[in-house]
């Protein structure tokens, strides 16, 4: 199943649908809708690629695997000028503290349970890669970049972390992933918080960096 079509026929067959009927329970009249969408005559919107994941009784991930491409809905009419769209948008799992913590030990791409929610970005990650919501005012700053508690941060675990990148990584001490910034003076590297009220954490073999953050984004 490579291509979306394939999967979404996948799915009709598996649900015993024809294409008529899935197009009827979609709210759709006509069955050619679902026939162009399955040879890839035509690339469905997000808004339609859920309502026949809602059809197939399936989640919207069934059809959009992670790292998949997707097309993006074509923008509204309006009388603003229309922003550029991304070409390909990539889905990847939010974790928790505790499993982005043990994300360079786990044999699966991600944790057991972890799949439940994804994010989508335009980002291609290097490595696996996973968000991870932003606990606490350590990276918080009265200058950027500042980066407040309920941010999703995207962590790509296939690049290799350079003083000034900021960084997700495990102390030795402590169950939980830590977010910090990774800086170097005279040779020594230290884990800072962007919150100048957070003391900085000197780096002597005492945790792991699991990754590169990439991307940061609010949800209100």
């Amino acid at each position: 199943m490579k291509t979306l079509g394939s999967r979404i026929a996948h799915y009709r067959k598996a649900a015993d649908l024809s294409q008529a009927e899935l197009a009827k329970a979609c709210g759709w009249g006509s069955q050619s809708r679902i026939g162009n969408y399955e040879k890839d005559i035509r690339e469905p919107s997000i808004d339609d690629l859920r309502t026949i994941a809602k059809a197939l009784k399936i989640g919207l991930g069934e059809l959009l695997p992670i790292g998949d491409q997707s097309s993006t809905p074509p923008p509204e009419p309006s009388n603003a000028l229309p922003i550029a769209q991304p070409e390909r948008l990539y889905r990847y799992p939010v974790v928790s503290e505790v499993q982005a913590g043990t994300w360079t030990d786990a044999v699966q791409p991600y944790e057991p349970g972890a799949e439940d929610q994804f994010e989508l970005t335009d980002y291609q990650a290097r490595g696996p890669a996973f968000w991870l919501r932003v606990n606490g005012d350590s990276m918080t700053s009265l200058t950027p970049p500042s980066i407040p508690e309920g941010c999703f941060v995207l962590v790509d675990t296939g690049l290799t972390a350079q003083p000034g990148d900021l960084v997700v990584a495990k102390l030795d001490t402590e169950e939980k992933a830590t977010f910090k910034k990774l800086v170097s003076d005279v040779g020594q590297l230290y884990l800072k918080p962007l919150n100048p009220a957070y003391r900085v954490i000197p780096i002597d073999g005492n945790c792991r960096l699991i990754g590169v953050v990439k991307e940061a984004k609010m949800k209100l």
